[in-house]
């Protein structure tokens, strides 16, 4: 699965705690976890879009893909998250699906933009964006609406209602009900 939504949808904290109450063994891969490896050179996001920071980019989804393959090749599901817009899908969705497969299970978090901007202004450090990108970032999300892809808005719903909603757009994709 691959839980896309704005900075400070709540991703990686409902990822976590998805893959934490799963009862099969899971594993939670976290784009921005993976990008962080690099320390010296990192193509810090709040310094804008470029070359270097799209080579980190495609660098960490590749390693994301690999290591979700792996996980997956040998019994082990999977959770990444990230924040994949809707208007490039050659590098965002389609590249995801590539890189892991075709039975990728997509799933939005979007909650209300005021939301967001509360929980970015509780980030530290390289994850905490402006106010401007993000409201810019959740604007374009909104593209997601018509996709046919299962959306969440996890305004008013905490982490353990939020894991229970992602269940059941799971159940309903696997399904088709």
């Amino acid at each position: 699965m691959l839980l896309i939504g704005p900075a400070g949808a709540g991703k990686t904290t409902v990822a976590r705690h998805w893959a934490d109450t799963r009862r099969v063994p899971t594993a939670h891969i976290s784009l921005d976890d993976v990008r962080e490896w690099v320390r010296s050179g990192f193509a810090d996001p709040q310094s804008g879009w470029n070359d270097h920071s799209e080579a980190q980019y495609r660098l960490a989804r590749r390693t994301c893909g690999f290591a979700a393959r792996n996980f997956l090749a040998n019994g082990i599901s999977c959770i990444l998250d990230d924040a994949v817009f809707p208007d490039r899908p050659v590098v965002g969705l389609g590249g995801w699906k590539r890189h892991v497969g075709p039975g990728l299970l997509p799933v939005v978090l979007l909650p209300g933009l005021e939301v967001v901007l509360e929980r970015n202004a509780e980030r530290t450090g390289n994850r905490r964006l402006s106010d401007e990108e993000v409201a810019r970032i959740h604007g374009r999300m909104a593209g997601w609406y018509g996709s046919g892809l299962p959306i969440i808005d996890n305004s008013q719903q905490d982490v353990a209602t939020t894991a229970r909603l992602l269940d059941e757009a799971v159940a309903r994709a696997l399904t088709g009900w």
